[in-house]
């Protein structure tokens, strides 16, 4: 968020500073891990659909700009039961907003993804135009066109405070101090050390991804033959993953995780971890169950209600809050960046950001 923040106040001309804790892409935050899952019949509220397709867009922009590959088509599968809250959101985001999808028994989907055994009491929504995203390249991308368009991007400077002054506002860190008439604090899971006084409903987790080898038939797990998916396989318990890149399969818990501080966190996965997701694929993809290669950690910053937070500071009309994603936000970075320039250079966006309200 920070990063294409950076860029889009840039690009219409502003003076920017960008400040990093450490140097992106890193693998400290929430925005590594190679892929990244993009989706349109968006499950967690059809709010979210306007947003995601001009985040499309924008990435497309991005990638011919840059000369980066960002973004593959793969499209995906929302797997779970009937009247779960993954197939039936996800269906009713389809049908608020007319998106081309396809309902798919149980049957249908083995049929057609052979990796893939779901139960027989479960269905599918496969949508076209989902895929997958490189954070990596993405982040890079905008922090690269973000300086070239004259933004001044300071990195492995953590900010310790900001203060109101009458005139502005001051920002201090741990090498210097700077001065802005407008701040847009994207910290995600430090968050919270930005906002003395602030109420913020904010719980930061260890979230683990994995790279299995496919056990058997790789050819099942190409990225032209495999959707990326998520399943939910127990009530709101759900996991996902993505085609195998390099025959690499990448798959992951979404949501639960430990609670956890950010410059604490734990990033040694252990082997009864590698076990659990093992015994989750064994039933649901069996022959991506194959030899563990790696894993890291990440983390969530999560919201009371899963939503994000796009809201200005109570207190300072100038000051975004921006971002605690809970897990599902990089693939709106790029239209996030571009909505963050228009509320603080133009008074307002076009989106509906009313979910995405601060709770006071």
């Amino acid at each position: 968020m920070g990063s294409a923040s950076a860029y889009h106040f840039a690009r219409r001309g502003s003076r920017v500073l960008g400040l990093d804790r450490f140097t992106p892409p890193h693998e400290f935050g929430s925005s590594h891990g190679e892929t990244r899952i993009i989706r349109e019949a968006y499950f967690e509220d059809p709010a979210y659909v306007p947003i995601v397709q001009r985040a499309y867009v924008l990435w497309d922009e991005l990638e011919e700009v840059s000369g980066l590959r960002l973004r593959v088509e793969t499209s995906g599968l929302m797997i779970g039961p009937p009247d779960g809250t993954l197939v039936r959101g996800a269906k009713a985001s389809g049908d608020v907003h007319r998106l081309p999808y396809e309902w798919l028994e149980s049957r249908e989907v083995a049929r057609r993804f052979p990796a893939l055994a779901p139960r027989g009491d479960m269905v599918a929504v496969w949508e076209p135009r989902a895929g997958v995203l490189f954070p990596e390249g993405c982040v890079r991308a905008h922090l690269s066109l973000a300086a070239r368009a004259g933004a001044e991007l300071r990195t492995d400077e953590p900010v310790v405070g900001w203060q109101a002054d009458g005139l502005g506002f001051e920002v201090v860190t741990s090498k210097g101090r700077y001065r802005a008439s407008r701040l847009v604090l994207a910290a995600n899971a430090w968050l919270d050390r930005l906002l003395p006084g602030v109420r913020l409903p904010l719980t930061v987790t260890r979230q683990l991804l994995f790279w299995f080898a496919p056990r058997a038939n790789p050819a099942h797990f190409e990225p032209g033959r495999l959707p990326v998916y998520i399943w939910e396989t127990e009530p709101d318990r759900f996991f996902y993953g993505f085609p195998a890149f390099e025959g690499e399969v990448k798959v992951a818990p979404h949501g639960g995780g430990q609670v956890s501080d950010p410059d604490t966190l734990d990033r040694v996965v252990r082997e009864e971890e590698v076990e659990a997701m093992r015994s989750r694929l064994a039933a649901c993809m069996p022959d991506a169950a194959g030899r563990y290669l790696r894993a890291v950690a990440c983390m969530y910053a999560n919201t009371s209600d899963g939503h994000f937070v796009i809201d200005r500071h109570p207190g300072h009309p100038e000051v975004l809050i921006l971002s605690a994603c809970s897990g599902h936000g990089f693939k709106f970075s790029s239209a996030i960046g571009e909505i963050t320039a228009q509320v603080l250079l133009d008074g307002g966006t076009p989106h509906d950001l009313s979910l995405f309200r601060l709770r006071w």
